[in-house]
C-alpha cells in the first residue's frame, strides 16, 4: 500500500513494477515468497517460498539487534528457494511507522501536495522531517466533504528503514519497495475475503495475527482497517513454559514445540491451558474493539501467525468468541508450481500473510 524511496533507492517512480520476492522479517525468523501469474488464466501461483529462523534476540521489539544474523538468514533462505530473482519487497512493523489519515483539498498539484503532507506531518512526528523517511498515498475522495480528498500519511525513522535495507543489500538483495507490515497483511486478506460467502460484504472481519512476541488485531470492514490493537502474548511463552515445564534448553523446547516428540503430558498440562489463555486475550481484545467502536458485532475471526497452526486453536477461538473462526491461507485459490508442497504449505501459510502481501506487490500497476 505504501510504496516509495525513502530516500534510498527505491524505483518508486517506475511504470511497472520488477520481479521481486515479499521477505518478511520476523523476530522468530525470515520468510521469503515468490508468486507469478499464470499465463493463460491469471491467477497467481506459488513459485517457490522459504523459512529460516533467526537466533534469539536477533530482532526483537521490530528492531533488528544483529544485522549479521539476520543477513545470513536472508542469503541461506534465498539460496534455499533457487530463484534468480534479487529484487525484494520488505516491510516496517506497525510500532515503527506513525501511520495518520489527512484531508487536504482536492485538484492539489503534485508539488503542492507533497508540500502540504510535509506540512501537516510536522504536526503528527515527533522527530525532525530530516531525521524520517516520509511517503503518503492518495486514498480517495472525502467521504464527508467533496471538495477534498483523504490521504494516508506514514513515516518511520530513518534507522528503522536502512537497517532492513542493509540486512538485506548484505544478503545479496536489492530492496526495491518498502511497506507497512499491516498494511502487506491486508493484501494477502483480500485472498482470504474473496473464499468468504459475499466476499463479507458490509461485515467486520477480525484478521489476529499471532507472532512469536505480539498478538496484533486488525478489525477489517470492506478491504479497510477499523481498528488495531497489539498485546504482549505469542508464541514465546509457549516456548517458555515447555522449558520450565520439562527442563528443556529453550533450544530444545522450541523444537519439540514445532517437530513433536514432548512428553504425553505436553498437551493437557502446556499446550491446553497456552491454548485456552491464546483464545481468552482474541475475546478480550474484540471487547475492547466493541467499546472503542460503533460496531458491536464481528463477522469471523481469521487467525495467522506462526501459532495460528497450534492444532485446535480457531475452535477454541471459535468456542470462547463465539464467532466462526478460520485458519489463515490466502493460497487456497492459488495455483502451485512443481515444487510446492501442499501439505507443507497448508501447514505454513498462516505465518506466510505479510509475505504474500509483499509478494503480491510485484503485480501493483505501478
Amino acid at each position: 500500500m505504501i510504496k516509495g524511496n525513502f530516500d534510498i533507492p527505491l524505483d518508486f517512480l517506475q511504470t511497472s513494477t520488477p520481479p521481486m520476492i515479499g521477505v518478511d522479517i520476523s523476530s522468530s525468523s525470515v520468510k521469503l515468497l515468490e508468486l507469478s501469474q499464470a499465463p493463460k488464466k491469471g491467477g497467481l501461483v506459488v513459485e517457490r517460498y522459504s523459512i529460516e529462523p533467526l537466533p534469539a534476540d536477533a530482532v526483537s521489539d521490530g528492531n533488528i539487534n544483529n544485522l549479521d544474523a539476520v543477513s545470513e538468514a536472508l542469503q541461506r533462505a534465498w539460496k534455499r528457494m533457487g530463484t534468480r530473482i534479487r529484487n525484494v519487497s520488505l516491510a516496517l512493523p506497525a510500532a515503527a511507522v506513525i501511520s495518520k489519515k489527512i484531508m487536504l483539498p482536492a485538484g492539489l498539484r503534485e508539488d503542492d501536495l507533497e508540500y502540504q503532507v510535509e506540512t501537516e506531518a510536522n504536526q503528527y512526528i515527533p522527530f525532525a522531517l530530516d531525521e524520517v523517511n516520509l511517503d503518503f498515498q492518495v486514498i480517495g475522495p472525502s467521504p464527508t466533504n467533496p471538495e477534498e480528498i483523504e490521504v494516508l500519511l506514514a513515516a518511520s525513522r530513518k534507522v528503522n528503514v536502512e537497517d532492513r535495507v542493509a540486512a538485506a543489500q548484505a544478503a545479496g538483495l536489492r530492496t526495491v519497495v518498502m511497506d507497512v507490515e499491516p498494511y502487506a497483511a491486508e493484501a494477502a486478506f483480500e485472498q482470504i475475503r474473496s473464499q468468504l460467502p459475499g466476499g463479507a460484504a458490509d461485515q467486520c472481519i477480525a484478521v489476529v495475527d499471532i507472532g512469536a512476541s505480539v498478538m496484533n488485531v486488525n478489525v477489517l470492514r470492506n478491504g479497510q482497517s477499523v481498528y488495531t490493537r497489539d498485546q504482549q502474548v505469542g508464541g514465546a511463552q509457549l516456548t517458555q513454559q515447555i522449558q520450565a515445564a520439562f527442563g528443556l534448553t529453550a533450544e530444545e523446547a522450541e523444537a519439540g514445540k514445532c517437530n513433536g516428540g514432548l512428553p504425553e503430558n505436553y498437551e493437557s498440562d502446556v499446550l491446553t491451558p497456552f491454548r485456552d489463555n491464546l483464545a481468552m486475550e482474541v475475546s478480550r481484545a474484540l471487547q475492547f474493539f466493541f467499546t472503542s467502536t460503533q460496531y458491536n458485532e464481528v463477522g469471523y475471526v481469521v487467525i495467522s501467525g506462526g501459532c495460528a497452526a497450534l492444532a485446535g486453536l480457531d475452535e477454541a477461538v471459535a468456542t470462547r468468541t463465539q464467532v466462526s473462526t478460520l485458519v489463515a491461507n490466502p493460497f487456497q485459490l492459488m495455483s502451485l508450481s512443481s515444487r510446492i508442497k501442499p501439505r507443507q504449505l497448508q501447514a505454513d501459510a498462516p505465518a506466510l500473510m505479510i509475505a504474500c502481501g509483499l509478494a503480491m506487490r510485484r503485480f501493483d500497476p505501478s
